[in-house]
């Protein structure tokens, strides 16, 4: 059991709690009560809150939508009055720009082409919003005029700043080509560079904008023309100052221009002057038994012109590679790319034309020449033929996308002047052989024959051009193809083609040596025709050429001097065969000689001096041209002469066959070598 005091204690306890628990409750029963009375007023004022937000949206909400359609209205407003403002100035653009369009574009290129832009963007909206407006068919008359008005300022920049080229710079273009040494570089300036840009200019418009091709018309037609001039302007300052002062730069040289590279004298063809002349009075027959190619009389005034005419149509091609090139520079600037080699091909083809026609001219002169038998007009050809095929890599770089029948111009040309040539080359082999024996046409004296001395000045100048010569020839060979044509193949049939001019001049000569009556005079005239050929050939470095296909050539020349040296030297037997001892009587010690033996030694020494008196009259007009030759022939016969002779006086020394023997023993052996040395001097 518990006791009674805890219980009573236990008991005051729990109605402590229970007291306490109590007021608990009452304090939560009141603010229960407070926080209902406080739930309710907030709903109160919530639910009048609510009531008056809802009046306050349903009186706003009107009023902003009303404002959000009057700022989108006002914004089409605005819209509207700028489109407005944007097509009536469509309307206006005729006559904003009618003063700037007149006027033209001239020192305002680009103040004008703004305009044409405005015009352009009037022509495109009417298309486009109003194509029946009588506004269109304005602007769209505007649009032409200006652009009919860039063309003429595109013709009018063109013509006024295109100019030849002075002959004089091209000359300094092709030099800096040929020289080693330049000081610095020539350029050709075509066109100023602000009209070159604003030509280039109006040519992009006209091609984008314009939609018309004629301005490359003009374009080429006008660059063509200076072309032309410039090229005809070179050909007239050959002809001025090379026939005036005989320099073809005189004005370069002489001034000595900072800019202008300093030149040497082209090389002028003289030595193909010198056979012209020659051939041509040759072919002419023009001969009148003079002693050789030295006495002609040169054709000076009408071969300097030939020169001027050869060295300006040289000049003019690598003038017109060169001027071709720089326009095509120039056009490459201009003209559309998918235009630029049709609009070239045009531009060219007037000054291309002219020197194919100038060549085609050459040929053609070459041509009658040849059939009148004046074969030195190949040698006109040769050193054009010769620098059109060395030009000829360049000339088809710079025709390259030209149309086929530009780029087989020079071809052509080429093909018809080997053609030509190899013709006159043959014909000319052919007259050597044929050249007829007239008495009246060969040399009294026996010297070089001038058809020897032509024959030979001809082949000197086929070693100057051998390369094209033999090209020449290799080009009628129909048994090789033209990929075979090597040099050596080319060096050979040249060489061929000496052997031959040279069998048919040795046939010729042969031939003419028989009009002569006296042997020994023929003999001296053909010594003189072998000799002379032969120191022609060592000294021009012909035989060199003619050993390709001869080997034995100098070796035969020399046999042929030496057997008609050996033929000369019989025409003295009539006078030594006086001192022979045939006949001679033998004298015994103490006896005489009979009169029959007395008159076989007078009639020894008649013999002898009249047949010495007799060749030494004769041949002391003969010539012997060649001293060398000349003093051998002579000491050889001197020799031979005086040791006969000797020995012929010293046999007779002791005879006494006449009273009077200073009527027989006329000459002393050293007046007997004094007379042979007299002979072959027709100045004597």
């Amino acid at each position: 059991m518990i006791p009674t005091e805890d219980a009573s204690a236990r008991k005051r306890e729990i109605e402590e709690k229970l007291k306490q628990e109590q007021e608990t409750l009452s304090f939560v029963r009141e603010n229960l009560e407070k926080s209902d009375q406080l739930t309710k007023g907030m709903v109160s004022i919530l639910s009048s809150f609510e009531s008056r937000l809802m009046q306050l949206e349903n009186s706003i909400i009107p009023v902003h939508k009303q404002t959000e359609n009057l700022q989108r209205l006002q914004e089409n407003v605005d819209k509207t009055l700028l489109c407005m403002d944007h097509v009536i100035s469509y309307y206006h653009v005729a006559k904003d720009t009618d003063r700037i369009i007149r006027e033209g574009p001239t020192g305002r290129l680009d103040e004008y082409l703004s305009c044409i832009a405005k015009i352009q963007k009037a022509v495109e909206y009417f298309q486009d919003n109003n194509p029946d407006s009588p506004e269109l068919n304005t602007v769209k008359a505007r649009f032409e005029k200006g652009k009919e008005l860039l063309e003429a300022e595109f013709r009018s920049l063109l013509n006024r700043y295109s100019k030849p080229v002075p002959p004089i710079l091209i000359l300094d273009c092709i030099s800096m080509d040929e020289e080693v040494e330049v000081q610095e570089e020539v350029v050709l300036e075509h066109l100023p560079e602000t009209v070159l840009q604003d030509i280039i200019c109006i040519a992009g418009w006209l091609t984008d904008y314009g939609r018309n091709q004629d301005f490359m018309n003009v374009y080429f037609q006008i660059r063509s023309t200076q072309l032309d001039r410039s090229i005809k302007g070179l050909k007239d300052h050959f002809r001025k100052n090379s026939a005036s002062s005989g320099i073809l730069y005189s004005p370069a040289v002489q001034t000595k221009r900072k800019d202008t590279p300093t030149k040497k004298t082209p090389k002028r063809p003289g030595t193909i002057r010198k056979a012209q002349n020659l051939l041509k009075q040759y072919s002419q027959h023009g001969l009148d038994g003079k002693k050789g190619g030295s006495n002609l009389t040169p054709l000076e005034g009408k071969d300097d012109a030939l020169d001027v005419e050869i060295d300006s149509y040289i000049h003019c091609i690598s003038a017109f590679v060169r001027l071709a090139q720089g326009e095509y520079a120039l056009l490459t600037e201009v003209i559309p790319e998918h235009h630029q080699k049709k609009t070239f091909d045009s531009l060219i083809q007037e000054a291309l034309d002219n020197l194919m026609l100038e060549g085609d001219n050459i040929v053609s002169a070459a041509r009658r020449a040849i059939m009148r038998h004046d074969y030195s007009a190949v040698l006109t050809i040769f050193p054009i033929l010769r620098h059109l095929k060395m030009n000829k890599s360049e000339f088809d770089s710079t025709l390259q996308g030209t149309a086929a029948s530009t780029k087989n111009k020079l071809p052509a040309l080429i093909a018809s002047m080997e053609t030509i040539g190899a013709k006159a080359l043959e014909e000319f082999a052919d007259s050597i052989k044929n050249d007829p024996d007239k008495e009246y046409n060969m040399p009294k004296d026996g010297t070089v024959h001038e058809l020897t001395s032509n024959a030979i000045l001809f082949l000197q100048q086929l070693l100057d051009f051998h390369e094209t010569a033999g090209a020449m020839l290799a080009s009628q060979e129909s048994s090789s193809s033209s990929s075979s044509y090597t040099s050596d193949f080319n060096k050979r049939l040249l060489s061929s083609y000496i052997c031959k001019v040279l069998g048919n001049l040795q046939l010729n000569l042969l031939s003419k040596s028989k009009v002569y009556e006296d042997q020994a005079l023929s003999a001296i005239f053909l010594h003189n025709n072998y000799n002379y050929i032969l120191k022609s050939l060592e000294k021009s470095d012909l035989i060199q050429l003619v050993t390709v296909t001869q080997k034995r050539a100098e070796m035969s020349y020399r046999e042929l001097i030496e057997q008609q040296i050996g033929m000369y030297q019989r025409s003295w037997l009539k006078v030594t065969e006086n001192l022979t001892d045939r006949n001679i009587p033998v004298l015994l010690p103490g006896s005489k000689l009979k009169d029959k033996e007395r008159q076989v030694i007078k009639d020894k020494f008649k013999g002898f001096n009249d047949g010495l008196e007799e060749l030494c009259k004769i041949q002391k007009g003969w010539a012997i041209p060649d001293k060398e030759q000349r003093d051998f022939i002579r000491h050889a016969q001197k020799k031979v002469v005086s040791d006969a002779y000797r020995a012929f006086l010293h046999r007779c020394a002791n005879m006494s066959f006449t009273k009077n023997p200073e009527k027989y023993h006329k000459y002393r052996p050293e007046e007997v070598e004094e007379m042979i040395e007299k002979l072959f001097d027709t100045s004597a």
